[in-house]
């Protein structure tokens, strides 16, 4: 039985915003979101169109920033400055 997430709008568009970017590993997104990558994958499967998700499947498959374990330089931080806002998986308003 698989288990229900339910997430608000913009912790949906933030957790997208950080599957996307390229610094961002999926470890930071389940840190700050509780999913796994797979889980990750699913919900972008299921949020985006699919020439979109197909783009980004492509885009991360392989990639190594996208891994914690995978970058040569592992000390580095989650944080980027566009999530000052956030804090404890709440999105604050701005």
């Amino acid at each position: 039985m698989k288990k229900k997430i339910d997430f608000t709008a913009p912790q949906i568009d933030r957790i997208i915003e950080m599957a996307w970017e390229d610094r961002t590993p999926f470890e930071a997104i389940s840190i700050q979101f509780g999913l796994k990558e797979q889980e990750v994958i699913t919900l972008m499967r299921r949020e985006m169109k699919p020439s979109s998700f197909k783009m980004w499947r492509a885009r991360v498959q392989g990639r190594g920033t996208k891994h914690q374990k995978k970058r040569p330089d592992s000390t580095q931080t989650f944080r980027c400055t566009r999530q000052k806002g956030i804090s404890n998986n709440k999105i604050s308003k701005r």
